[in-house]
């Protein structure tokens, strides 16, 4: 159980839920929060993210936990190496959500992904690997992970994936530079990229952030009718 534990330490943490469970969704919101902050200062997100009733999306919001409330031990500037076990263990995790989510009759492109801070720089890095195609990203101050001096692995083909991606010009965890140059690789790889800077602005989520990815959220696509669930 150790051995398992320091393999996956985010794998055994609370999930926060809220909207339609998983057999009544058509969509579903992974939301993932920043370095020492909980779940639940996400999960209160979906009350301004949710998309307009009339759009006939229902969407089931999940919120996982990390140990100790951090994703991985240092900067997302590091190598990748620094951050293991923890950025796999983090990365896993959402595979294991989205996986859920397929089980339970959703097209993982019916799957979002939204995360400020070290939320946010694990869901872009989740999409640019690219275990599973997914509909689309919002990411609060974030960037790609890993040494941006270091030819990272191809991005597969994100044709048809939404991506934004917001940064204060003053933010200082997240240098506007590395986060234009995750949005250019991105773009590169075919996803519809929404990049915005933010003059005299810090370290925060802002109301123009949230109206681009309520509009991601909105556009999570309906595909054919749901199966049955056995």
């Amino acid at each position: 159980m150790t051995i398992l534990s320091n393999r996956h330490p985010h794998g055994n943490q609370p999930l926060l839920e809220a909207g339609p469970n998983l057999e009544n969704a058509n969509g579903v919101v992974i939301l993932l929060h920043g370095r020492g902050s909980p779940a639940a200062n996400m999960i209160r997100l979906s009350q301004s993210l949710a998309p307009d009733p009339a759009s006939g999306r229902r969407i089931a919001w999940l919120a996982p936990q990390a140990e100790n409330n951090t994703w991985y031990p240092y900067r997302f500037l590091v190598p990748v190496e620094q951050n293991e076990p923890h950025l796999s263990s983090a990365l896993s995790k959402i595979d294991e959500l989205v996986d859920a989510s397929v089980g339970h009759g959703i097209h993982s492109k019916q799957v979002a992904l939204v995360g400020f801070s070290q939320g946010a720089c694990l869901a872009l890095e989740y999409v640019a690997r690219g275990s599973r195609p997914v509909a689309g990203v919002a990411a609060f101050a974030g960037g790609l992970i890993g040494d941006p001096t270091v030819e990272r692995q191809p991005i597969p083909d994100l044709t048809g994936t939404r991506v934004f991606l917001g940064v204060g010009e003053l933010d200082e965890h997240i240098d506007v530079g590395i986060a234009e140059r995750s949005a250019r690789l991105l773009r590169e790889a075919g996803a519809s990229v929404d990049f915005r800077t933010y003059p005299g602005i810090t370290h925060t989520i802002l109301d123009d952030e949230i109206d681009a990815a309520r509009d991601v959220i909105a556009n999570i696509p309906v595909i054919g009718p749901r199966p049955a669930v056995s």
